[in-house]
């Protein structure tokens, strides 16, 4: 697959925020939207007949290694920048096990990866960071952790 699968349609997205010891867990991809790279929460796109929460799961274990249990709705992001319009779905999750490594998307052969690292960054750091969402350290801030 290459990242012309994600334009012209709408895509649902589930990223999951896991906080540990002040930090988070973030993947840092080379987005296909900003021709960037940047750092976010791990996760992917939900496929048809798959719940919300399988989709998150499987996207952390794909991404990074972790067995998460999802737990609550965080916030939601629309992403609109043409060709792109994706609804995005952030939930606080678990690490329930698993070792932190940078996985790969299966979707994408070796040459059209969009992972390069995965990190815990300290959230009041984040903002040295380009980050995905734009709004990602505002809603950071209105969550107890």
């Amino acid at each position: 697959m290459n990242v012309e699968a994600y334009q012209n349609k709408i895509r649902i997205r589930v990223n999951g925020i896991l906080v540990e010891n002040s930090s988070i867990l973030l993947v840092q991809i080379h987005s296909p939207v900003t021709e960037q790279l940047v750092w976010m929460p791990p996760g992917g796109g939900l496929e048809f007949g798959e719940s919300l929460e399988d989709c998150l799961e499987r996207e952390f274990k794909e991404e990074t290694g972790a067995i998460i249990t999802t737990e609550e709705f965080l916030f939601l992001n629309e992403l609109i920048e043409e060709p792109y319009h994706a609804i995005e779905l952030y939930y606080r999750v678990k690490k329930r096990g698993g070792k932190i490594s940078l996985g790969a998307d299966p979707e994408h052969d070796d040459h059209s990866q969009l992972l390069k690292a995965v990190e815990w960054k300290p959230i009041s750091s984040l903002n040295t960071l380009k980050l995905s969402p734009e709004k990602l350290i505002e809603e950071l801030d209105r969550i107890d952790f």
